[in-house]
């Protein structure tokens, strides 16, 4: 037919496709099968103890999140005697068939999953079971079940499809002969002689197949086999292909089925290892990892094997997949620590790659954090999903805030779900944006997100595709074979400076605040506890002084919780139900862990029975106020050092500041309210000018409409008021002291108190809130106009600033209107400035001079309950002379979120011999050093301390340590020593970079 027309041909051709594939499995007998259906998942050992039903192709089985162990039982007819045979389940829901032991064998998942079908189908419903039937052999097969598909949603609860079948296994290669060389004639231009002779031949092969049986599938195969055979010539770029299963640890799932996602996942990975010999499959997430070894150790042992083959790679430097706008800094570092140590322990491995394919965002923190972990590394494809602006390279050297580069690489393809077809390497070819110096790019292929990683379809895909005339080379290898090439061609590569933003997803840095206040609460709670206890093992010489082992378990939980599906804020409802009872038992149980090391610190300070003892973490003097008993002092406590209450300094009634129900007024600040509540003036006596833009008024309180989800809130949510909070009560008094003014709000169903104040002496504004928001499709948020002239805002991330723009004059900066800061986000000209400070809070808006807070998000999806609790928050105002350096904002903002400790010494002094606590551990003599942590080693008998330098100006400094030593070393993150500093000294001088991190190692005499 040399005048037919290519659209007809591809046409008939992808109609003899689909008929052929309703031929390659041909039912021959029903199986019988019953389910013993219970709330939660139960052990193989006790499956039989649910509610047992028989059940039939159509019948309903369960609800959503129900659980069932499936029994299978049949018997293969003599008919089917020497034919391959093959099972076909479909529950309706997520499956995975085990052995005699109970160990995970496959998993299976419903057709009807929801997924892009774009990327292929996600559904796996063929179990092998012999190639050559004998007839007679007896089917007896259990299946843990879950009701629910790959991404948690109810598809009906029943059974649908369970069936002894003859598979036809001509006609099955013949479908993916075909269904390659169709799509490689779509990829090529009409002009190509190759598409010509390819669309041809498929043409004249579905001709043949106008009925279909043996003789017509083996000529249909031999007349494209000239096609498949044909090969490239010398590749202008190489795909690397590796299976992957991306798996969020908790998402539209609880965390529990993630355990159950796991097995099913990687018991496919491992039989679809044994069917093709090229097949090379990766998962990433030690926690996964973890969750295979406890809870299926045979199937674990499997892994073990097929990664020391080199056929799984186990993928990424971090113990889960974590958000990295919001997690702090030193969470960050464990992560890194936590992870590398697991992999190595494990498997032998060290981890090379940051594997980081699903987060929201990248903090420009993270290039040093990387190299100074031995990660040289890092993949992710989330910067394609930006909105406005599309990410300039996908292989670049991406530069962090302290000038640490470490070599990055987005796979052109977009996306960790590649379905591996000839589409997917003609788009690598197309879209790769670095393929005029690199002739290397990265394929993840596979059903991932709800797991369940590649099918046979990607596999038959691939080994059609390795050399196919027409496509790019593709060659299935681990990705750190793919990275060492690309290493090769750095040199040639751009660098990309700053934060990796993407501009989609800004609601997660708000979006279920309570998470978020437990997750700060319990970084800066973990950090106070493992300096009470160093100073405590420290003094007393006992390794029972400091329970590593459970302080590793309690961070793991908190790191897991970090999960870029759980703390961002985009679970559903069962997971934040699940998490925020266990945050609550955590933060009790670190706060005890707290208490009980500093009253045992109080005894060892040799002051009497009943004295008060104040002790600071922080690396800087401290003088405040603090209420004890009802009683106000004002205390003096040296840095990450100790003091009594009973020292305090007294002040006199007279120097008070003044509280009216329409003013504030300290020695420092004068703040007048409107009628409504909020602040029409603040003004700073000592600076002798005002804080405020002219005319604005501060701290209003506006309600956004807001009918975005989890994610994503409106970009023009501006333009959609739905109003502000009406002040219902206002009351002035003085507190101690402190002058106070409490409000109370209202909106629609929500309330809101606010107790203002400043404090005597004090250079903050205070406001400290609960909020009791019932709203649903609403936004809170809170600003501050200032008068600052300004272009950058300075907003603090992980271990440094991150400077900002505050205009709009071209579309990436507009893009960029929400922005993360932790502890406080600063306008600052040379010679003022003003900070915004929180305990709790990460989104952030900073345009044209207005410091604009978000507060609370309340989207319908996928958790409708979002945010409608009771919250309790604190920010505070902080105006300052001169720039944010100058005024040690960074200082402000640990005071604000690390409070002073008190306890009481419980046994009678020991006079002399009593053991004393130095009256101060560490000191470092730079204003602009900060030490992050103090802790035990995690694998000797050192002291490890962790500084940063916070200013982005560099600095040289000398650390001193209260202690004797025997030898002060630095060294990387993951405690390696890299240079010895000094020997039998306590003091060691040190000099830092821009934003520089340094791990300090104490041995001590």
């Amino acid at each position: 037919m040399p005048f037919e027309t290519n659209p007809i041909m591809t046409q008939k051709a992808k109609g003899r496709l689909s008929n052929l594939q309703s031929c390659i499995y041909e039912p021959v007998s029903s199986l019988g099968v019953t389910a013993w259906v219970t709330k939660e998942p139960v052990k193989y050992e006790d499956r039989i103890t649910g509610t047992s039903i028989k059940l039939k192709p159509g019948d309903k089985w369960g609800d959503l999140w129900d659980c069932a162990w499936f029994h299978f039982q049949g018997e293969v007819p003599v008919s089917a005697a020497g034919a391959k045979v093959v099972l076909l389940i479909d529950i309706n829901g997520e499956l995975c068939l085990v052995d005699e032991a109970g160990t995970p064998r496959q998993g299976l998942t419903n057709v009807s999953s929801e997924f892009d079908y774009s990327l292929g189908m996600p559904g796996k419903r063929v179990v092998d079971i012999t190639n050559e039937a004998r007839g007679g052999e007896v089917i007896d097969l259990w299946g843990d079940a879950g009701c629910n598909d790959l991404f948690g949603h109810y598809r009906s609860g029943t059974l649908k499809e369970a069936c002894i079948a003859i598979c036809h296994e001509e006609a099955r290669q013949l479908y993916y002969d075909l269904e390659v060389l169709i799509e490689l004639s779509e990829q090529l231009p009409d002009s190509s002689a190759r598409k010509a002779r390819v669309l041809q031949s498929v043409y004249e092969a579905s001709n043949l197949l106008a009925e279909v049986n043996e003789e017509t599938v083996r000529l249909a195969r031999a007349r494209v086999a000239p096609e498949l055979a044909k090969e490239g010539g010398d590749p202008v770029v190489t795909v690397s292909a590796v299976g992957h299963a991306h798996i969020d640890l908790a998402w539209l799932w609880p965390i529990r089925e993630t355990i159950r996602k796991g097995a099913r996942t990687f018991s496919t990975a491992l039989r679809n290892l044994e069917k093709y010999p090229d097949y090379v499959f990766g998962a990433s997430q030690p926690q996964l990892y973890a969750w295979m070894k406890e809870f299926h150790p045979e199937l674990y042992a499997e892994v073990k094997e097929r990664v020391r083959e080199g056929r799984w790679e186990v993928q990424g430097a971090m113990w889960v997949e974590p958000d990295t706008n919001i997690s702090g800094g030193e969470a960050l570092i464990r992560q890194i620590l936590y992870g590398k140590r697991f992999f190595q322990e494990e498997f032998g491995q060290d981890m090379k790659v940051l594997w980081l394919p699903d987060v929201f965002g990248y903090t420009a923190s993270l290039p040093q954090l990387l190299k100074k972990s031995g990660v040289d590394y890092m993949m992710t494809q989330k910067l394609s999903w930006s909105v406005y602006n599309k990410h300039p390279h996908h292989s670049f050297l991406w530069e962090g805030i302290d000038g640490t580069k470490v070599l990055t690489h987005l796979p052109p393809e977009d996306t960790y779900n590649s379905p591996a077809a000839p589409r997917s390497l003609a788009k690598i070819e197309e879209s790769y944006l670095d393929r005029g110096v690199s002739e290397h790019a990265l394929m993840l292929f596979g059903i991932g997100d709800g797991g369940g990683g590649p099918g046979e379809e990607h596999l038959e895909r691939l080994s059609r595709e390795k050399n196919l005339l027409g496509l790019l080379p593709v060659v299935q290898e681990p990705a750190i074979s793919f990275f060492h090439r690309l290493e090769e061609e750095a040199s040639r590569f751009q660098t990309y400076r700053g934060e990796l933003y993407l501009e989609k997803h800004q609601g997660t840095l708000t979006t279920q605040a309570r998470n978020k206040w437990y997750n700060r609460k319990l970084e800066k709670g973990l950090r106070e506890l493992e300096f009470a206890l160093s100073l405590l093992w420290l003094l007393t010489g006992d390794d029972r002084a400091y329970p590593a082992e459970r302080l590793e378990v309690i961070w793991k939980e908190v790191l897991l919780y970090q999960f870029h599906d759980i703390l961002p804020g985009s679970s559903i409802t069962r997971v934040y139900d699940e998490s925020l009872e266990r945050y609550g038992k955590l933060l009790s149980e670190v706060q005890t862990m707290i208490n009980e090391a500093y009253k045992q610190l109080a005894d060892l300070s040799g002051t009497p029975r009943g004295e008060s003892v104040l002790f600071n973490s922080l690396p800087w003097g401290r003088s405040q106020w603090l209420e004890h008993r009802g009683k106000w002092h004002y205390v003096q406590v040296p840095a990450m050092g100790w003091s009594l209450l009973a020292d305090a300094e007294a002040k006199h009634p007279d120097e008070l500041p003044a509280a009216e129900s329409s003013r504030l007024e300290n020695e420092r600040l004068r703040v007048l309210f409107d009628e409504d509540g909020s602040i029409l003036s603040l003004f700073d006596k000592r600076a002798d000018r005002e804080v405020l833009k002219q005319g604005a008024r501060a701290n209003v309180f506006t309600v956004y409409h807001d009918d975005g989800d989890a994610w994503d809130f409106p970009r023009d949510y501006r333009e959609m008021i739905a109003g502000t909070m009406r002040l219902e009560g206002v009351r002035a008094s003085r507190s101690g002291p402190s002058a106070v003014i409490e409000q109370e709000y209202r909106f629609g169903k929500s309330t809101l108190r606010q107790r203002i104040s400043l404090e005597q002496g004090g250079e903050l504004l205070r406001f400290d809130t609960e909020a009791d928001w019932r709203e649903a499709g609403k936004m809170l948020r809170v600003a501050f106009p200032v008068n600052v002239a300004a272009d950058l805002a300075n907003c603090e991330i992980q271990f440094g600033v991150m400077k900002r723009p505050v205009t709009r004059n071209n579309q990436i900066e507009f893009a960029r209107d929400e922005i993360c800061a932790h502890h406080y986000i600063d306008l600052s000209q040379p010679d003022y400035g003003v900070a915004l400070l929180n305990d709790s809070k990460y989104g952030h808006s900073a345009e044209n001079g207005v410091l604009d807070l978000n507060l609370l998000r309340s989207p319908a999806y996928p958790d409708p309950k979002a945010d409608a609790a009771e919250h309790k928050f604190t920010y505070a105002l902080y105006p300052h002379e001169g720039d944010y350096i100058e005024a040690a904002v960074y200082r402000k903002g640990y005071e604000l979120n690390i409070p002073l400790h008190i306890a009481e010494v419980s046994t009678a002094s020991r006079g002399t011999d009593a053991m004393k606590l130095p009256e101060s551990l560490v000191q470092i003599d730079h204003p602009n050093v900060m030490i992050e942590t103090v802790k035990k080693a995690e694998d000797s008998g050192h002291l490890i301390l962790r500084l940063y330098e916070t200013a982005g100006a560099g600095a040289k400094a000398r650390l001193s340590l209260s202690l004797d030593c025997q030898t002060i070393e630095e060294t990387d993150l993951l405690e390696h020593a890299t240079e010895l500093l000094v020997e039998r000294k306590n003091e060691a001088s040190l000099c830092f970079t821009p934003f520089e991190i340094k791990t300090i190692r104490i041995k001590l005499a």
